[in-house]
Parts: C-alpha cells; sequence; structure tokens
C-alpha cells in the first residue's frame, strides 16, 4: 500500500535563498510515512514527547532524593507539601505521554511481526490512569531501595567521607536511581518511555542500564562511566560493579525472518555479594556468577562460576626499558 504523500511546503516561487529552501522542504517531506504505523520512516505525529518524559523523570527523581534536583535545599516543615507538588507534576507530565505510548502495544513493529498482538485498549483514559496509580503506589518501595543502594555506596567507596555527597554527586546512585523508577515502568508494560528514561540519564551518566534489567537491593556501580547492563540481567542484593563492566549478550538466536528472536534470556545472572572489577565483559543468558564470586578486571566470561569463585585472566608479561636518550648535536 503507498503512504500517502506528505504536502508541499509551499509552491516554491519566491527568490534566493528561498526557493533553494523551499526546495529541499518539500523533498524531505517526501520522505516521512504520514500513515499511523510503527515504521522507520514514520512521523512520530501521536508518539510520546522525550521532553516531557525528561522532564517528568527529573521531577520523580526530585521526589526520591528532594533538593537533589530542586535549586534550593527543601526544609522538613514543607517536605509533604513538596511532594505532593512533585508527585503532581509527574502525574500532569507522565499522563499524556503514557497515553500517547500504549497503542505501541499493538501497533509496534515486534508485535506485528510475531503476530501476538494484545487487545486494543477501549478506554485509553482510564488504562492511562490505572498505570499512573499502579506507578506512584511502587514510589515508597523505590525509595527504600534508593537508601540502600547510598548506604552500599558509602560503604563500598572509602573516598566517601558523607552520605551527603553520595546523595549529590555520585553519577552511579543517580543511574540507579533512574533505572528504579523506569523498570516499575517497564513492569507495567508501558511502552518507549521507561526506555527514553533510562537513555536519557545514559547520556548525563554514562551508565547504560536496559529498564528490563532486574536488580537487587544495595547495588552500587563504582564510577559508572562506561557501564552497560542488559534487559534479560538479573542482579542479586549487595552487588558491586566498577567501571566499563559489562553485562551483556552472546551473538543472538535468529528467527524464521532471520531477525534476532526477542522475549528471551539473553544476559547474565550475577548472584548476591558479587564483585566484578573494571572493564570486565560478561556474557549470555545461560552464564551465571554465584553469590561471593570476585571478577577480576579485564576477565572476558561466558561461562558459569560457582559459589565464592574469585576469576582472574593471565595478561601479557609487563616489561619495563629504560627510555633511549636522544644524542645531542
Amino acid at each position: 500500500m503507498k503512504k500517502p504523500p506528505a504536502k508541499s511546503a509551499s509552491r516554491c516561487t519566491a527568490g534566493a535563498p528561498e526557493a533553494e529552501i523551499c526546495k529541499t522542504a518539500n523533498a524531505l517531506a517526501g520522505l516521512f510515512n504520514l500513515k499511523d504505523t510503527d515504521a522507520p520512516d514514520g512521523l512520530l505525529t501521536h508518539s510520546p514527547a522525550p521532553k516531557n518524559v525528561v522532564d517528568a523523570l527529573r521531577v520523580l527523581l526530585d521526589a526520591m532524593f528532594p533538593g537533589k534536583i530542586s535549586a534550593t535545599p527543601v526544609d522538613g516543615s514543607d517536605l509533604g507539601v513538596f511532594l505532593v507538588r512533585r508527585l503532581s507534576e509527574a502525574w500532569r507530565l507522565l499522563r499524556r505521554e503514557i497515553r500517547r505510548a500504549l497503542p505501541y502495544r499493538w501497533i509496534g513493529e515486534a508485535a506485528r511481526v510475531e503476530g501476538a498482538r494484545p487487545p486494543k485498549i477501549d478506554n485509553l483514559d482510564r488504562e492511562t490512569d490505572r498505570i499512573l496509580k499502579a506507578f506512584l503506589d511502587t514510589l515508597p518501595g523505590v525509595r527504600q531501595l534508593l537508601i540502600a543502594d547510598v548506604q552500599a555506596a558509602y560503604d563500598g567507596d572509602p573516598a566517601a567521607l558523607t552520605f551527603a555527597e553520595v546523595l549529590l554527586s555520585y553519577p552511579g546512585l543517580l543511574a540507579i536511581a533512574a533505572h528504579r523508577l523506569a523498570h516499575e515502568l517497564y513492569k507495567l508494560n508501558v511502552p518507549i518511555i521507561p526506555r527514553i528514561m533510562s537513555e536519557w540519564i545514559h547520556t548525563k551518566t554514562g551508565t547504560d542500564i536496559h529498564p528490563g534489567a532486574r536488580i537487587g537491593r544495595a547495588f552500587f556501580i563504582d564510577h559508572a562511566t562506561g557501564v552497560v547492563i542488559g534487559e534479560t540481567t538479573e542482579i542479586g542484593d549487595h552487588v558491586k560493579l566498577y567501571q566499563g563492566v559489562t553485562l551483556g549478550a552472546r551473538s543472538f538466536a535468529l528467527g524464521a525472518d532471520g531477525m534476532p528472536v526477542k522475549h528471551i534470556k539473553r544476559h547474565p545472572t550475577v548472584r548476591d555479594g558479587v564483585i566484578v572489577y573494571a572493564h570486565a565483559t560478561i556474557l549470555g543468558g545461560e552464564t551465571v556468577i554465584g553469590a561471593r564470586s570476585i571478577v577480576g578486571s579485564n576477565v572476558f566470561l561466558m561461562e558459569s562460576v560457582p559459589a565464592d569463585s574469585i576469576v582472574s585472566s593471565t595478561h601479557p608479561d609487563l616489561q619495563i626499558r629504560e627510555k633511549k636518550r636522544s644524542k645531542k648535536t
């Protein structure tokens, strides 16, 4: 079926440079799919607005850590009013975007290809309000998890001298907080919005955590930069990662259409009390790192290890030579 043509920007009768601008605009307009479908050339007319999603995430982070995002600290006597205002603002910002995202449950390309589209929602407003209420009900639990994350960061970093510096400055904590919020929306089957949240915080912290990843209590990412945690990763309690760690997938299984198979376990499981040092790479959905194990720096691992293991790799011999001194002329 042919897509409807886009309307011309103008008749392009003006003189230069307006005529050249108009010609280019008309050429670009013909490259957009104006049908209400999920397509690589789609116009995204009815999609969620990333700016509003990011604004909502910032408001929610402010509710989790009052004063971290706000311009001024929050006084204890004003905390209740502050939280009501912040949560009301988050509801307002998210309501429109969740409503616009929900149709992707059945118009999304993966749902179309798999032929397993869920039934359309008769009342988008009612479903949106149900999701928002369920999401708000999770926030006290998210706050409790984040308190344990702050404690883990302080306990795990000898450079941390105050809880305040952890709360106000640590990029790993910011990444974890955003993930815990996005993960709750992911569990409520909200399309697109959790990914917008996680990818925005990725740009801010250098930490890439897919909102589908399941992460336990007291999680700490030291230095944070370059960490990648895939969608089906499972992480237990009291786990510590250092910079550059990848918890990723091996080569993807392909379906009959030649495309990667979705909705299968592709990423590793990391049990309680594990420490993974800088730039280690752990791959595969069947890979399990046993409890209390230590994985050393630069390890490349695609197999399971039992509990209480130490995993290290052999590196080339280190050589230190004296620099040759240049002869004076």
